[in-house]
């Protein structure tokens, strides 16, 4: 009789009424996974209010911050087969019914996967990325889709299909990128916490922008299979959160694909960090007795309402961590200089070959597309922000058979000895440094300049990004433009990254929401998905589509 009326009571909360629903709403504002597990196995709500309320938000606030794409269609029958699972006492999965955001160059059946490039429009995947594979596996609902920088070549996230998307604190400034839309979508609290991947900044500058958590994961932890990719040696994939939790939960599952003979780099995954989960990383140890290295180079000591800000934070993070017991050195090898650095940056020989590699696979459909680098560049569909122009035009010409390519990949593998060398001698943890020199750049700019990403992106070593605080309030940005910081280590060291920020976030809470995003979205009941439609008529006159 017991188990009877166990059923019969699941069954009437699975059905119950829509005004019910509407009126004990969970709150999702800056929700957890934690959170809505907890709302979810309770019965306080259902997965389908969840997602409802993700979507309700998306319909109020995208049309400032212009973040999402598309959203999934099937999302709302996903809910109700997840809440068909609650019913039937089946809940496993670390992502149970937690909705996520994709960079919009994942792979995921069901959604378009365009680049945020018009030519790509049409794009269909016939199979999900790995990682978004272990995702779904792991209860993950894919909410949709999030604009980025096209083709993620820049940071300033502005494409010809998504538009420009706007800083959620500062609406005159970009949102970072290139995996810009996800950041202000993580930001505004449209999911729990979204993809990205990160070539040169691309998963770091966001979180800088969006007072978020971040990770670029150590090369070859994570296949970068089923993602459309820029370079095979700088490439990676990662997440973007509002927490240090949730990010490890989100390390954990993307890195269980394990080896993937499709990402051969995966490779070089050592045995014992296969299957490991970060979340247990978070807990023990703490600051004291931490040694930290502090790249002085990666600061603009030149004094502007730009660059002070973050010079300020900084020196005020270092005087925290010290006052918690941690050794911060300074380091000042000369080595550590990004414009020098930059030189070294070898996507532009190794883009379009993988680009056709990606077009050709009989995974991708839909129709119409191009199946090159050559048809889409010559195709008027896309946008190629001056800046880029001469990368583009060089992609043509230039390939992994170059001398130069070579001689770069010579003098990365220098200057990785060179990393190694400063953390032994100084016996460090972790270098820290800020992400960006300067605040995140304004809407119209030439392009993400005063980034610090690169030497992450050279090494392959692994980061966690953490907020690191704000500028002073203005008109635009009524709480201030948020700053973040790099916390750099050895081969992976994800799990210590992650203790070392969860200490950080704990001891020295920094991120709030933004304003324009805080208050409460009255809960909606939806007989199906909305479409979004993205604001593209919002682009910057000095970004012209079609030409480079």
């Amino acid at each position: 009789m017991s188990h009877l009326l166990l059923q019969l009571t699941a069954f009437l909360w699975l059905f119950r009424s829509p005004a019910w629903a509407l009126n004990n709403a969970f709150d999702v504002r800056e929700a957890s996974i934690d959170s809505v597990h907890d709302a979810l196995f309770t019965r306080i709500t259902t997965c389908r209010d969840i997602v409802s309320a993700f979507i309700a938000r998306i319909e109020e606030f995208n049309p400032t911050v212009n973040a999402i794409i598309s959203l999934n269609p099937e999302v709302l029958s996903i809910a109700d087969k997840l809440d068909e699972r609650i019913a039937a006492g089946n809940t496993t999965g670390s992502l149970f019914c937690i909705p996520v955001v994709l960079k919009d160059n994942y792979d995921a059946v069901g959604t378009n996967t365009t680049g945020a490039c018009l030519d790509l429009a049409n794009s269909k995947p016939l199979e999900d990325a790995p990682t978004v594979a272990a995702m779904r596996n792991a209860g993950a609902v894919i909410l949709g889709k999030a604009n980025l920088h096209e083709m993620a070549l820049e940071g300033l996230t502005v494409s010809s299909l998504g538009g420009q998307t706007v800083n959620p604190y500062d609406t005159t400034r970009t949102p970072g990128g290139s995996s810009g839309g996800t950041g202000a979508a993580v930001a505004s609290n449209f999911a729990i916490f979204g993809t990205g991947t990160d070539t040169v900044n691309s998963l770091r500058s966001p979180a800088n922008a969006g007072s978020l958590f971040s990770f670029r994961p150590t090369r070859g932890l994570i296949t970068r299979a089923g993602v459309i990719p820029v370079g095979f040696t700088q490439d990676t994939v990662g997440a973007i959160a509002r927490n240090p939790k949730d990010l490890a939960v989100a390390l954990t599952v993307m890195a269980s694909v394990g080896f993937d003979p499709n990402d051969n780099v995966t490779a070089l995954i050592p045995p014992e960090i296969k299957g490991k989960d970060y979340s247990a990383s978070l807990y023990g140890g703490s600051l004291k007795g931490r040694r930290f290295g502090f790249v002085d180079g990666f600061l603009n000591h030149t004094a502007s309402p730009e660059t002070t800000p973050v010079t300020d934070v900084m020196t005020d993070m270092v005087q925290k961590l010290r006052g918690a017991g941690a050794t911060v050195v300074n380091i000042t090898e000369p080595i550590y200089n990004t414009a020098a650095l930059a030189t070294l940056d070898v996507q532009i020989y190794e883009f379009g070959e993988l680009l056709d590699a990606y077009l050709a696979r009989p995974q991708l459909g839909g129709s119409p597309r191009p199946d090159s680098f050559a048809e889409l560049y010559n195709s008027g569909k896309f946008l190629v922000i001056p800046g880029q122009s001469g990368m583009i035009r060089s992609s043509f010409v230039s390939s992994t058979a170059n001398t130069t390519y070579l001689e770069s990949l010579r003098k990365i593998q220098n200057l990785t000895q060179a990393l190694d060398a400063t953390f032994v001698k100084n016996n460090l943890d972790a270098l820290i440094y800020p992400q960006q020199k300067n605040l995140v750049v304004k809407i119209g700019s030439p392009s993400q300049s005063g980034r610090n990403g690169i030497l992450a992106a050279l090494t392959g070593r692994p980061v966690v990004h953490v907020p690191a605080g704000f500028s002073p309030p203005s008109e635009d940005a009524p709480i201030g433009v948020p700053i973040g910081m790099e916390i750099l280590g050895r081969p992976f060291t994800e799990g210590l990254l992650l203790n070392i920020a969860n200490h950080i976030a704990e001891q020295f809470p920094v991120r709030r929401m933004p304003p324009f995003a805080n208050g409460s979205v009255e809960a909606r009941v939806y007989e199906s998905v909305p479409v979004i439609k993205p604001n593209t008529g919002n682009i910057p006159g000095v970004y012209p589509i079609g030409v480079f």
